[in-house]
């Protein structure tokens, strides 16, 4: 794992202090640290952006035909998160182009119940561009990015349910 205390807006990397980059419009990481939900709001906070989308997905107690879930734990194949995390933002922008800024984080390790495990935010000059783009953000994140998920219950332990190929991040949405 690669420690480094900022994340350009070209870079992505496994990260264990999770702190905004000094420079760009992107912040984009993996880390095994607690990811800053809030930090991550106000970093995208522009003048020229009237609306700010936070997406936010916790660690459930429950997932498709399993109860009593009681921990998750993440693994990511940390080189090829990189391009596709930036592959996301670069669609987005072209989609919404008046996009300010984007954050995509994404936690490894175990998680424990109400944690953040992965956090989309977008600003944008008006709500509608803001809630469509954050949408696609954490769908192309979720359809894209080489992170898997490893779930343990009360009677047992499996890696989740609902894998699918990978999925260009141009293409998510398209159909």
């Amino acid at each position: 794992m690669t420690a480094s205390a900022n994340v350009s807006s070209d870079l992505t990397t496994t990260i264990r202090f999770v702190m905004p980059p000094d420079t760009g419009d992107n912040w984009l990481g993996i880390t095994d640290q607690e990811l800053p939900v809030a930090a991550s709001y106000e970093w995208a906070l522009r003048p020229n952006c009237g609306a700010v989308v936070l997406f936010s997905g916790t660690v459930r107690d429950h997932a498709e035909g399993r109860t009593d879930v009681q921990y998750l734990t993440y693994e990511a194949y940390d080189e090829q998160v990189e391009p596709v995390f930036r592959s996301i933002a670069d669609e987005l922008r072209s989609r919404w182009p008046n996009t300010g800024r984007v954050v995509l984080l994404h936690r490894t390790g175990r998680l424990e119940l109400e944690e953040s495990s992965v956090i989309a935010v977008v600003s944008a000059p008006h709500r509608p561009e803001a809630f469509e783009a954050a949408r696609f953000a954490i769908d192309a994140l979720k359809e894209s990015a080489p992170i898997w998920k490893h779930e343990v219950w009360g009677d047992g332990a499996d890696w989740g349910t609902g894998a699918h190929d990978v999925t260009d991040p141009s293409a998510v949405g398209s159909s």
